[in-house]
């Protein structure tokens, strides 16, 4: 089983920055990996992707976020992180992290259904 936490949200002003951590833990350990991701979901809106790093190194983002939010991760501590600058209030939005385990090395994308568990979600809001 998977327990994923995420940190970090707040309210800041539009042009502000802000940065997210997430941490899984498996219980039992296993020596399965953990594919991670971060995902948001504004009011009535659907849950989106927003960030996923594939095994390599590659990263994959949501077309509204390139060139102002930046994912890395520790794949040893199974740690993840956004780092979100230049903030807009559209960005405003719940952020969840989410996370699966796999049997090989992890190239998934920002679709809900290649995670099983998430976090609670930490709120972000931006005001203008």
């Amino acid at each position: 089983q998977l327990r994923v936490a995420e940190s970090g949200g707040g309210s800041v002003r539009a042009g502000g920055s802000l940065t997210l951590s997430c941490g899984a833990t498996t219980s039992p350990a296993t020596h399965w990996r953990v594919c991670m991701a971060w995902f948001r979901q504004a009011p009535g809106q659907e849950r989106e992707g927003v960030a996923v790093m594939d095994h390599d190194g590659n990263p994959t983002y949501a077309d509204s976020v390139k060139g102002r939010f930046t994912i890395s991760q520790d794949r040893v501590k199974n740690t993840l992180t956004l780092q979100m600058n230049n903030l807009k209030p559209e960005d405003s939005a719940m952020y969840y992290c989410a996370a699966g385990l796999s049997g090989s090395y992890c190239y998934r994308g920002l679709e809900l259904y290649d995670y099983t568990d998430w976090g609670q979600g930490t709120q972000v809001t931006v005001s203008s």
